[in-house]
């Protein structure tokens, strides 16, 4: 079960907490910003946007290096602010790593959200020894996706889902736990041996997705986390969504490229999990998970404080329900 002095559990939100809004890496029209904000409204909490979301440095990212570092240092110090939602990815959060300290994340534990680029960050925290979540940024709060939303809701408020989904042909059976990390992988793997990947001493339930990449690029950047010895002590493995992936080598799928890489058999591994750029629901990185995959289904409950619901996928709709 979850142990409080091992990986911190950030506070659930109250009604009323502050809520910040940052952009660490690519920059976002302040449209999305303000329609995200009011949706942040509508849950009963207070959104803040970072002073320098607006600002851009070589017409891609949201400002200077410094710029977003200090917008990222401001939501963390800010003891009133209670959450902070990154507005979008793309490339830029691997700036930052170098100007926050992995202290300031212990010192000041809080929910950080976000998914894609966003890795980087949600990794730092973890391994500072704070819960992140991969989840839902601005762009989708902004973008209609109403169902992935109202989970992140939720999880903020601390109902902490157990996910059920259909078996895959590609799944390996079995039952493991650990702490749950990773996100996208090009992110991910560019953090392999370094020491903004959770500490040593904890095994661990690796997910990862990838969106618009080869998969002889998808082979290199996992046999760099087999290289560093990640998946030494990997107990289990989460395969989310690949999407628009190029098929340059004669595989049917990238679960079956990435099956051939697993050294032990006998860890369980979850094909096709709903998680990625398109379906970005809720997953809380660096907590202790129980995976339990057998061909016909496969779950993942989230061992940690707060009130747990449900949720599977229906196989004929393919959305989650509750």
């Amino acid at each position: 079960m979850y142990q409080e002095e091992v990986i911190k559990q950030p506070q659930f939100l109250q009604k009323g907490d502050k809520v910040a809004v940052i952009s660490p890496a690519y920059w976002i029209d302040e449209y999305v910003l303000l329609q995200t904000a009011e949706i942040i409204k509508s849950w009963g909490l207070v959104p803040v946007i970072g002073k320098n979301t607006n600002k851009q440095d070589v017409e891609a990212y949201a400002g200077t290096v410094k710029d977003r570092a200090a917008d990222l240092r401001w939501a963390l110090e800010n003891d009133d602010i209670k959450a902070i939602i990154c507005s979008r990815g793309g490339y830029g959060s691997i700036h930052l790593l170098t100007r926050i300290s992995l202290a300031l994340y212990n010192q000041h534990p809080k929910w950080l959200i976000g998914h894609g680029d966003i890795t980087i960050l949600l990794s730092a925290q973890n391994a500072a020894g704070v819960m992140s979540i991969h989840g839902p940024m601005a762009l989708q709060i902004a973008g209609g996706q109403q169902l992935y939303t109202n989970q992140l809701r939720d999880v903020l408020f601390g109902i902490i889902p157990k996910y059920e989904i259909p078996g895959n042909k590609n799944n390996h059976p079995g039952r493991a736990t650990g702490h749950l990390v990773g996100g996208n992988l090009s992110s991910f793997s560019a953090l392999a041996g370094t020491r903004y990947h959770i500490s040593q001493e904890h095994n661990i339930i690796l997910f990862i997705e990838e969106v618009e990449e080869s998969l002889h690029a998808i082979d290199r950047l996992f046999y760099m986390l087999r290289l560093q010895g990640d998946l030494e002590r990997v107990t289990g493995i989460i395969l989310g969504e690949f999407f628009a992936i190029r098929h340059d080598l004669q595989f049917d799928s990238v679960e079956e490229m990435l099956s051939k890489h697993i050294q032990n058999p006998e860890i369980p591994v979850c094909c096709g999990f709903p998680a990625g750029r398109n379906t970005c629901i809720p997953l809380i990185m660096g907590a202790p998970v129980e995976l339990d995959v057998t061909k016909d289904h496969a779950t993942l409950t989230f061992q940690m404080r707060g009130e747990q619901h449900n949720y599977w996928i229906d196989k004929s709709e393919k959305q989650l329900l509750k």
